[in-house]
């Protein structure tokens, strides 16, 4: 029962900290204070009372629609706080009541708003990148994961990787394909969001976990959505392919690097 009521509790945590994703995810990307106004109905500006902020459960309940005004209320807010809620009942069904299960949960947190804010906004806020950097160096003075000093390194190679692939794209697009990035409304391959945003993931999983993201982020972007931008002409939103990558470094990075060093190179 003690095993299990683990991540039964941080399930529930999870549910409320993905309500408080749905609204630092929909306001940060514009600007907005994520305390005031509190949560209203976008159409016709009433508050939303307590009891109808009682994560998926108010949903249900108001059969997804806005109690004054029968405004449809968008399903992304039940999922989300439903995922969560999985995310943060894993780590800690994974690593138990352990400060690891914690630092796990909230880089996965984080990584989930960027990918919501890059796919909805093509905005990956600061406060996700350069706040979630601070924070995972903050976190790496816990025990379990790794050391500050790692967390750092890790975070300036995470920055530095990303600048110079996006400053070589860059060249290579405009040399290649010329007009391609003007014709997409940017001037540069890579926006300063993705960028910040592996100097996050670095301050998380350290210089191989850089590595692994950026490899399996690339490839999945390419094989997923590439297809789809070359007909589209759209750009590829890279934050959310990084973000599932860097969700795949963290949980698995290790068992996969044991493994293509013995399967691939060879004892």
């Amino acid at each position: 029962m003690e095993a299990a009521l683990v991540p039964i509790m941080a399930g529930l945590l999870g549910l409320v900290v993905g309500s408080f994703l749905n609204v630092c995810t929909l306001r940060w990307p514009q600007d907005e204070s994520i305390v005031s106004p509190g949560s209203r109905c976008p159409k016709c500006l009433k508050s939303v009372q307590w009891c109808d902020n009682i994560p998926i459960l108010s949903w249900m309940i108001l059969r997804a629609k806005c109690r004054f005004c029968s405004e449809p209320i968008s399903i992304q807010y039940p999922l989300v706080e439903l995922t969560s809620a999985l995310i943060w009942a894993g780590v800690f069904a994974a690593h138990g009541a352990t400060p690891e299960a914690l630092r796990g949960g909230v880089f996965l947190w984080i990584l989930f708003g960027v990918s919501i804010s890059d796919a909805r906004f093509y905005i990956i806020p600061n406060q996700f990148s350069i706040g979630g950097a601070v924070v995972g160096v903050g976190m790496a003075f816990l025990p379990g994961g790794i050391d500050w000093v790692a967390s750092i390194i890790g975070a300036a190679v995470g920055y530095v990787v990303l600048w110079l692939a996006a400053v070589s794209g860059t060249w290579m697009i405009k040399k290649l394909s010329p007009g391609r990035l003007e014709e997409a409304g940017v001037d540069q391959a890579m926006g300063g969001g993705d960028i910040k945003m592996m100097m996050m993931v670095g301050a998380f999983i350290g210089v191989g976990g850089v590595a692994q993201t950026v490899f399996i982020g690339s490839l999945l972007a390419l094989l997923v959505f590439g297809p789809i931008s070359t007909i589209s002409k759209r750009l590829i939103p890279l934050g959310v392919f990084l973000a599932a990558a860097a969700a795949i470094s963290y949980a698995w990075g290790e068992r996969m690097l044991s493994w293509y060093l013995t399967q691939v190179v060879g004892p």
